[in-house]
């Protein structure tokens, strides 16, 4: 490991190459922190993050793996760990949605939504606990759900039942790691502008949305940003809802 990566603030953001997470990475790019960018899909959407990043100064590199796939995550971040060192801080972002109502949703869309969105968490998580423990600093982990794991949402039961698991976990995580000042929370987004919305009866939810918008992905990255920081120190245990007063 590099006297500058010791001095950088590395942050993972699953998920990065698109939406919610491209905008977080830029937005903590900003803010000087060091970025690892995941995908797994698409590497030129992943390449425009990297470039976003370092076009704000701050150093990057780049992890491809599939979050749904134990073995092949545990593999890429132990590996990274140890040749770069441990992260300051894990932004577990990276999701699908495959929506249909219950009677009509087939095994496989139960499947790959629970698998990506939920199981991730302990794929994701589990291989960097202990590295993080073991650094006896200050760590930040962040998980992205949903409001609809909070209040369930029509033609959502799967992607419902994966991100209200990710809200319990995060939070029985949380009390686990509080001694060991690493705090844990969770941001629950509402209707936010990003590819997943595309196809939406947008202009019909907003109806519901006291703010009367939609939301940016950027408003996402600022409460991500902040959760980093050292001013949110003593916060733990929560769930931010970005949703525009829809819960």
């Amino acid at each position: 490991m590099t006297e500058k990566n010791k001095q950088v603030r590395w942050v993972l953001v699953t998920g990065s190459s698109r939406g919610i997470g491209q905008a977080i990475a830029q937005n903590l790019a900003a803010a000087g922190y060091g970025i690892v960018v995941h995908y797994v899909h698409s590497e030129s959407s992943a390449q425009q993050t990297v470039a976003a990043v370092e076009s704000h100064g701050a150093p990057c590199r780049l992890l491809k793996f599939d979050v749904s796939n134990r073995d092949q995550t545990r593999e890429v971040l132990e590996k990274d760990i140890e040749e770069n060192g441990c992260y300051y801080g894990v932004v577990c972002n990276a999701g699908i949605a495959v929506d249909g109502i219950f009677p009509m949703l087939d095994g496989n869309a139960w499947d790959s939504v629970i698998h990506t969105n939920l199981d991730s968490f302990y794929n994701v998580l589990h291989p960097l606990t202990l590295p993080l423990i073991k650094t006896r600093k200050p760590a930040r982990i962040i998980t992205i759900a949903s409001v609809s794991g909070l209040i369930g949402n029509r033609g959502q039961v799967n992607y419902s039942a994966a991100k209200a698991g990710i809200i319990g976990a995060t939070k029985a995580l949380a009390i686990e790691l509080a001694s060991r000042k690493i705090t844990v929370n969770c941001i629950a987004p509402g209707l936010i502008e990003t590819d997943m919305t595309d196809k939406a009866p947008v202009e019909e939810m907003i109806k519901a949305i006291p703010a009367g918008r939609v939301g940016k992905p950027e408003e996402v990255a600022a409460a991500v940003k902040f959760l980093l920081s050292d001013d949110a120190a003593y916060i733990t245990r929560q769930v931010i809802s970005v949703n525009g007063g829809l819960c």
